[in-house]
């Protein structure tokens, strides 16, 4: 049976909406589960990861709140109104700018995993470009928005284009980057930490996936239809950046299940506060340089230790190699 063109258009563009929203709330009720957790665990962390963590907290709850305010007042308040209720995506601040909240959670999380690449490669030269990619993504969000309230069809398409496309591959890249560093830095600690080396890395696909298939998904259908008569990419847009808010907290709170796995055997300690592993350990190091990593210390011939989160000085100020042994910072 054929749609009638109000059927349609109540179908294709108003319900990915409305199942847009169900996603969101969804999403967040596992992030609520996640915060907790991370609250609960991770008492010792620094506070500045707590605020980070905190900042994520406030931006999901206000995307969940802006999603089903944008169904109510399109369902409800504009009931008899489907032409006004689909204009709003034009002509209302909070529904119009909606790419762009989404755009501002992803980068807020990108920024994050930026920092962890850095401190783990050590260099700008792996962090540069791909922080260059995401920024151009941000910015083509930022223009896609103003044609959006302009209604330039041609023009929101095109750089809807340019933010997924770009964001995709930045994601893309600084996964394979994390993952290249995460295996040449196996080769260099004992077999021991290997394993732990090689959790790591199946950690940082499993983590990065959810947001990468959304991503291409969304990009895909949104360069398939014409905004005016299908939007279907919207709902994989709104959950979109919950997803890459459960990404980081997957990260950060998976430390727990690996102390647990690894901390049986060899005396490992994994701790996601620096200051407490040291202490365990009879090792001193600089506190402020702890954000949320992943300390491994081994008494095997020697003390390991591996931050992959974050970058750590000696006194000296000179950053400690796989394999030194820490006892002369």
């Amino acid at each position: 049976m054929a749609l009638t063109d109000y059927q349609h258009l109540s179908v294709f563009v108003l319900g990915p909406w409305v199942i847009g929203a169900f996603a969101d709330c969804l999403l967040q009720g596992i992030l609520l589960s996640q915060f907790a957790s991370y609250f609960r665990w991770y008492r010792g962390d620094r506070l500045i990861l707590k605020a980070i963590v905190a900042g994520l907290v406030i931006l999901t709850c206000l995307k969940t709140i802006q999603s089903c305010a944008i169904v109510w007042i399109q369902n409800i308040i504009f009931f008899n109104d489907q032409t006004g209720a689909i204009n709003l995506s034009y002509t209302t601040w909070w529904q119009s700018g909606n790419p762009l909240m989404v755009a501002c959670i992803g980068l807020y999380v990108q920024a994050y995993y930026l920092y962890r690449l850095r401190a783990l490669s050590k260099s700008w030269i792996a962090v540069i470009p791909i922080a260059l990619i995401l920024l151009f993504a941000f910015l083509a969000m930022v223009l896609a928005t103003v044609a959006i309230s302009k209604k330039h069809e041609s023009e929101i398409a095109l750089w809807f284009a340019a933010h997924l496309s770009s964001v995709f591959a930045g994601d893309m890249l600084m996964t394979m980057a994390m993952i290249y560093y995460l295996l040449r830095a196996r080769k260099t600690v004992i077999p021991q930490t290997a394993g732990l080396m090689s959790a790591l890395i199946r950690l940082t696909l499993l983590s990065a996936a959810p947001a990468a298939i959304c991503a291409m998904i969304n990009l895909a259908l949104s360069q398939s239809f014409k905004g005016t008569t299908n939007l279907m990419s919207t709902a994989f847009n709104q959950a979109l950046p919950k997803l890459y808010a459960i990404s980081m907290m997957y990260m950060l709170n998976s430390r727990q299940s690996l102390r647990s796995g690894y901390g049986g055997s060899n005396d490992i300690v994994l701790s996601g506060s620096n200051h407490e592993m040291s202490r365990r350990a009879g090792i001193r190091t600089d506190p402020e340089q702890s954000l949320g990593g992943i300390g491994v210390h081994t008494e095997i011939r020697k003390h390991i230790q591996f931050h992959h989160a974050f970058d750590q000085t000696t006194s000296s100020g000179k950053s400690p190699k796989f394999g030194d042994d820490p006892s002369v910072v």
